[in-house]
C-alpha cells in the first residue's frame, strides 16, 4: 500500500532502518519539477531495500549524534556559541583521572552495562585547544597551574597593549551524570561527564562511554546504480521533534527548485531532495540548504538514511 505526503521546511534530519515493509509513504510537493519525485522514490526504495543493520544496531550502543552536547538552554552569546562550536575551553579545576565503575545505558527497550572513561580523559576530548587571535575581543588571561597555558609568540609578548584573543569557556566543576542521546535503539539516557561552564547557563555534557563499548554506524550497502540526475543527498540531521525531521541538503551553488523529499516505511526513513541544475556556467561548490519534512508518524527508533549514499544520518558532526 502506498500513498503520498508532502514535506518542506528548514534545518535537520534523522535515521531509521531494518527489513522492507509494505507500508510506504513518499512526499512529493505539488508543483515540483517533472520527474523529480519518481526519481527520488525509486532511489529511496533501493536504499531502503539494501539497508541491513549489524546485530549491534538493536543489541549494542550505536550513538547517532556527537559525543559533546548541551543539557539545556545554554544562554549563548555570539562569542560563547563560537567557543562551544570550536571546543575552546580552559579548566579551573583538577580533573579526576580515575575511571569510575561501569555504568548503565537506559534504552527504550532495555539496558546495557558499559565501561566509562575518566573525567580527565573526557576533558581532553572536549577541549580542542586555544582560540586564535581575534582582533577586537578581550584578551584571554594567561592560564594558570591546572589549566592550559597561553604562550607568548616567537618574539615575546606584545608591548603595544593587551593581546586580543577570542574567549574560551571556563570549566569550574564536573560531575558524572547522564544525557539524552539519539541512538540506533531510540533516545537513550547515556552516562556523561557534565562540565559546569562559568559563561553558560547549563552544563556541557561529554559522553563518558569508553570507546571500545561504542559500535560505529555500519557502512551502507549501496544500490547498484547511481542516484538519478536531479536527486541530491542529505548531509546532516539537525533536529528531531516528534514527527518533524530537519536536515541539510547538499546542493550546487546554482541549483534551483530545491525541494525536500522523504520516503517513509514502518521500519526506515529515507530523506533527500530534488533540484534543477543550471544549464549555464556555475562554480563547483557544495551549498548546504536547511530543510524540514514531516513524517506521518513519529520517527521512534527508525533510522534515517541518505538517499544518495545509503548512510544512516547522525545529528550534528562533532
Amino acid at each position: 500500500m502506498r500513498r503520498s505526503v508532502l514535506l518542506l521546511g528548514l534545518p535537520l534530519l534523522l535515521v531509521a532502518g531494518c527489513a522492507p515493509s509494505d507500508a510506504v509513504r513518499v512526499s512529493a510537493p505539488s508543483g515540483s519539477p517533472p520527474g523529480t519525485s519518481p526519481g527520488f522514490e525509486q532511489r529511496a526504495a533501493e536504499v531502503a531495500d539494501a539497508w541491513r543493520p549489524v546485530p549491534e544496531w538493536t543489541q549494542g550502543y550505536v550513538p547517532l549524534q556527537g559525543p559533546t552536547l548541551l543539557t539545556g538552554d545554554p544562554g549563548f552569546t555570539s562569542d560563547t556559541e563560537t567557543a562551544f562550536r570550536n571546543g575552546w575551553y580552559r579548566d579551573q579545576i583538577a580533573m579526576p583521572a580515575a575511571r569510575p565503575a561501569d555504568a548503565t545505558i537506559s534504552f527504550p527497550d532495555g539496558t546495557l552495562a558499559v565501561p566509562l572513561v575518566s573525567a580527565a580523559e573526557a576533558y581532553r576530548e572536549l577541549d580542542q585547544g586555544d582560540p586564535p587571535p581575534c582582533p577586537g575581543r578581550p584578551a584571554a588571561p594567561p592560564r594558570t597551574k591546572g589549566g592550559p597555558t597561553i604562550e607568548p609568540g616567537p618574539d615575546g609578548w606584545a608591548t603595544s597593549g593587551p593581546r586580543p584573543a577570542c574567549t574560551p569557556l571556563t570549566v569550574t566543576a564536573v560531575r558524572l551524570g547522564t544525557a539524552p542521546v539519539r541512538t540506533s535503539r531510540g533516545e537513550a539516557q547515556v552516562p556523561a561527564w557534565l562540565f559546569t561552564v562559568e559563561e553558560l547557563t547549563s552544563p556541557v555534557a561529554r559522553l563518558a562511554v569508553a570507546p571500545d563499548a561504542v559500535t560505529d554506524v555500519p557502512e551502507p550497502i549501496l544500490p547498484p546504480r547511481a542516484a538519478p540526475d536531479g536527486v541530491v543527498g542529505a548531509q546532516h540531521l539537525q533536529t528531531l521533534a516528534g514527527n518533524r525531521v530537519s536536515y541539510q541538503l547538499g546542493v550546487g551553488a546554482c541549483d534551483t527548485d530545491i525541494t525536500p523529499f522523504v520516503y517513509e516505511r514502518d521500519d526506515v526513513v529515507v530523506v533527500g531532495g530534488g533540484v534543477t541544475h543550471s544549464a549555464g556556467v556555475c562554480t563547483d561548490q557544495l551549498k548546504l540548504q536547511p530543510v524540514e519534512v514531516t513524517l506521518e508518524s513519529p520517527l521512534g527508533a527508525r533510522p534515517v538514511l541518505d538517499v544518495v549514499t545509503g548512510t544512516p544520518l547522525r545529528i550534528g558532526t562533532r
